[in-house]
């Protein structure tokens, strides 16, 4: 019987950002369509996130953020997988991010921003189509 290894996903919030209830809600949702999702909790360092990733063997990172250091963190974050060399992630930020922000997260190699009213399908398809 062939199995195929479920998409696994990495939800971390970077930070000092203590809201958590939307990362949660899309957390649910990647499971509910078949995911493995595993949620690092609230506050967690670049490096944290990072080793995180690397120790779950995460396909996906799904970065949520409401506190407006995403112009730092997030470049940080593909900063540090870079130096361990890692470059097969798929990562997706999601939260408050203003638009004129968003070109340079993706020149960061940010995959995709997903804002206020993104809906989880809209999440769940781009992750199968890009993994």
């Amino acid at each position: 019987m062939d199995k195929i290894r479920k998409i696994r996903v990495l939800a971390a919030k970077p930070g000092l950002d203590g809201h958590d209830r939307g990362i949660k809600v899309v957390a649910s949702a990647l499971m509910d369509a078949g995911m493995e999702v595993v949620y690092t909790g609230l506050r967690q360092t670049p490096l944290q996130i990072v080793e995180s990733a690397i120790q779950e063997d995460a396909d996906v990172v799904a970065l949520s953020i409401l506190s407006g250091a995403h112009d730092y963190l997030f470049p940080k974050i593909m900063e540090l997988f870079k130096e361990k060399g890692v470059e097969d992630v798929l990562v997706l930020g999601g939260g408050i991010i203003p638009d004129e922000d968003i070109p340079s997260l993706k020149e960061a190699g940010i995959a995709e921003i997903f804002g206020p009213g993104t809906t989880t399908d809209q999440i769940i398809n781009f992750i199968r189509d890009n993994v």
